[in-house]
């Protein structure tokens, strides 16, 4: 009950004149940031975090936390219409998002994407509310072999929803995580594999790896297949929303789980993007339609953006409760939490009631807000595909080009999205997998730390792995996960054996 009461409060200080203003304008900057690949929610808050210096706290992080929401929200424009993630946590939309929109239903695809965004975001903000002593206390049983462990299942969640070829999606994997390997080693600060550039010593940038795989390469694998003149037809009318609202309630249990996976990643943390991927990888194994996955299922793309908006937000508790950032744009509104000589942790919630109360109600606020704004821009994102390829495609070429450059302003890391381009059509052709591969990247670095920390830590063993109910349940259903093909072919076989099939009738001879 005190709870509500403090949220009450909130959205009095949150729906003020100015800070209804700031939430808005936030919000346009988010759209437009994770629409351009390259930025993201991270660069874009900390490239106008200085805008906010001159305002009062509350508003400052209103605004800020709006341009994340907005971004978060943006992320799946490009993903689902262009094949290109404007956000790092919108490369799994693009599996069913972007072949949607090529059948001519990208209105519900970018409708199903904005509208589970909305249905994570608001699990997060409800955990936030009620449960923030509890997950704090959560959040510490962490360390490293609880990580490792969580980021292990991330990865098995994949080779067992993935029955047909289980083997082409390892083997994509490892070319992850030798591509995550390149650069300075976080324990030891050795460089592996930099070859003498000074460039490689922070490694190979997964944004440069994602723009490459999925930009460039579907525009060089439909110019081998013939470039199309026409547009693609999009229905662009309003009915497609409310049409798109009536299929969404039969994928209920889907967001559930999806928003479930989002807040345990997003507290633990594991991030927004590793939340996506584990969202898809569930739902790929859970549904019915499991197999259909990747050429243009609505369930494919509520998944991942349910669980990334949900481990966007309740990224955020942990640096509120403890001053721990779950997320890189947590950080980000760390430091700006900092310069306002504000200090998160327990004593917050204490010192700063309208701060931390009216922050909770703007994300409330600011994602059913951000909600309209992209349901109501639906129609203009929808209609940019009746644009000719012949045209959009030098376009987006640009863009990809831009966006691999923003990222460290380096021509390295264009020549980079080039290679990466050429290897995903290759690997296009030849049916291998590439959200493992990116999922390595992106991860690689991180679970090698935590395995090896794990190991230099006083068990020193595998054994660490199963030393408390916690990593020990996680591991467990990692590996059972991992061995998923294997035990499915061996309890089909022995279905058989114990069945038998039913031997021909033999015909007598005519005598």
């Amino acid at each position: 009950m005190e709870n509500l009461n403090a949220l009450f409060h909130g959205f009095a200080v949150a729906l003020t004149w100015y800070n209804g203003l700031m939430m808005l304008i936030g919000l346009v900057l988010g759209i437009v940031i994770g629409v351009l690949p390259g930025l993201g929610g991270p660069n874009g808050v900390a490239i106008l975090l200085p805008l906010t210096f001159t305002m009062p706290p509350t508003s400052a992080i209103i605004m800020l936390s709006c341009i994340y929401w907005g971004s978060l929200f943006a992320g799946a424009i490009t993903s689902i219409l262009f094949n290109i993630p404007g956000e790092t946590s919108a490369v799994a939309t693009t599996f069913d998002g972007y072949p949607l929109a090529q059948q001519g239903r990208a209105g519900e695809a970018l409708t199903a994407s904005f509208t589970g965004s909305f249905i994570g975001a608001f699990v997060g903000v409800l955990l936030i509310t009620f449960l923030a002593p509890l997950v704090s206390k959560f959040a510490l049983k962490f360390g490293p072999p609880e990580f490792f462990a969580v980021f292990l299942l991330t990865f098995c969640s994949f080779v067992g929803s993935d029955t047909k070829a289980p083997f082409k999606t390892i083997i994509a994997m490892m070319l992850g995580f030798g591509l995550a390997a390149i650069g300075m080693d976080t324990v030891s600060g050795e460089l592996r594999m930099t070859f003498g550039l000074s460039s490689l010593l922070t490694g190979i940038d997964f944004l440069v790896v994602v723009i490459g795989l999925f930009g460039l390469g579907e525009i060089l694998v439909t110019m081998e297949e013939g470039l199309a003149f026409e547009g693609k037809h999009a229905k662009i009318n309003a009915k497609v929303v409310l049409e798109t609202w009536k299929k969404l309630p039969r994928y209920w249990l889907t967001l559930i789980r999806s928003a479930v996976v989002g807040c345990w990643m997003g507290i633990t943390p594991g991030g927004a993007t590793a939340a996506s991927f584990m969202g898809y990888g569930i739902a790929k194994r859970f549904s019915p339609d499991g197999e259909k996955f990747g050429t243009g299922q609505l369930e494919g793309v509520v998944a991942p953006e349910t669980a990334a908006h949900a481990a966007g937000t309740a990224a955020l508790l942990p640096m509120l409760a403890l001053g721990i950032p779950g997320s890189a744009t947590a950080a980000v509104l760390l430091g700006g939490l900092m310069i306002w000589g504000l200090q998160p942790g327990p004593l917050l919630f204490i010192e700063q009631k309208d701060f931390v109360w009216g922050l909770i109600a703007s994300m409330y606020l600011g994602n059913l807000a951000g909600l309209f704004i992209v349901l109501s821009t639906v129609p203009l994102f929808a209609a940019i595909l009746r644009i000719p390829f012949s045209i959009i495609a030098p376009i987006i070429i640009v863009v990809c080009a831009i966006g691999a450059y923003a990222v460290h302003s380096s021509m390295l890391d264009v020549w980079f999205m080039v290679l990466f381009g050429i290897i995903g059509y290759v690997l296009k052709k030849l049916n291998y997998p590439l959200a493992p591969l990116v999922l390595a990247v992106v991860l690689g670095d991180k679970m090698e730390a935590a395995f090896r920390q794990s190991m230099i830590g006083p068990s020193g063993g595998l054994g660490v792995f199963w030393s408390n109910p916690l990593v020990g349940t996680i591991t467990t259903l990692a590996l059972l996960m991992l061995f998923w093909p294997v035990l499915a072919f061996a309890w089909r076989r022995l279905r058989q054996m114990l069945v038998g099939s039913p031997t021909p009738a033999k015909r007598m001879p005519r005598s």
